[in-house]
């Protein structure tokens, strides 16, 4: 591959892995402020907003790891292209006031229900698209690193964040900003599926093998405190936000 075209190639996938994770936690506080009201206003409306996206989030991880892992690049792009394009079917991503609650009864689950009838697949599309777009650039581009998508997946993810309350929240109703997100999804969604076929066609015509053996230092298992650690470094975080907010709302 030339300069030129690994340059392209790089831009492409840059520029769908910055969008996704704009997108991904754009989406978030837009729909928690849609249907706050509708439930009270409640801080345990919030923090079941927060389990469904977490849990969807865990849901497209897993789903990323067993497409590179279990399917062919073939396979892993057509699979992928259809849940793109079904995801196509949730826009805009405007809750219909017909989910307004009439009743006290189950409001948690009404909540769940809505999210996921409302934007259960685009964000779940979304949250996959960090480490699949990782795996499948190494196989687009052999021999270069992918780390630097999931750095520009962080500043993307902050700017959303930062933009949400200065810029997008007393700029825009809540209906335009659902129509401006589902406009840039599609966006979105057109060049992630320009990297899984490119990620398919090169897959067919270069080496997948990155790194030599010399190159990559053998590693051990990690072990019971690692693991640990790793699962209390995470929760702790995730944890902190909504006790928080929980208390600020309070």
């Amino acid at each position: 591959m030339t300069d030129q075209k690994q340059s392209g190639v790089f831009a492409l996938f840059l520029l769908t892995v910055f969008t996704s994770a704009f997108l991904l936690f754009r989406v978030q506080p837009l729909i928690s402020k849609y249907i706050l009201p509708w439930f009270g206003g409640s801080p345990a409306v919030w923090t079941t907003c927060m389990l469904f996206f977490q849990l969807t989030l865990l849901g497209g991880y897993v789903y990323a790891h067993l497409l590179v892992a279990r399917l062919s690049p073939k396979w892993q792009a057509i699979t992928h292209i259809i849940l793109l394009a079904a995801a196509m079917i949730f826009l805009p991503v405007s809750p219909n006031e017909a989910w307004k609650p009439t009743d006290a009864t189950s409001p948690a689950l009404r909540i769940m229900t809505l999210l996921a009838a409302t934007v259960g697949l685009p964000y779940f599309i979304l949250s996959a698209t960090g480490p699949l777009l990782q795996g499948w650039f190494v196989k687009a581009v052999p021999g270069q690193l992918p780390y630097r998508l999931y750095a520009l997946s962080n500043v993307g993810s902050l700017l959303a964040l930062l933009t949400y309350p200065f810029v997008f929240e007393p700029g825009f109703t809540t209906q335009i900003q659902a129509q401006l997100w589902s406009g840039t999804f599609l966006v979105f969604a057109v060049t992630c599926a320009a990297c899984a076929l490119l990620m398919a066609r090169r897959s067919r015509t270069t080496d997948l093998k990155v790194f030599s053996e010399s190159s990559v230092a053998e590693a051990s298992p990690p072990t019971a405190v690692q693991l640990f650690l790793w699962f209390a470094l995470a929760a702790v975080p995730s944890t902190l936000p909504l006790a928080t907010t929980n208390q600020v709302c309070a």
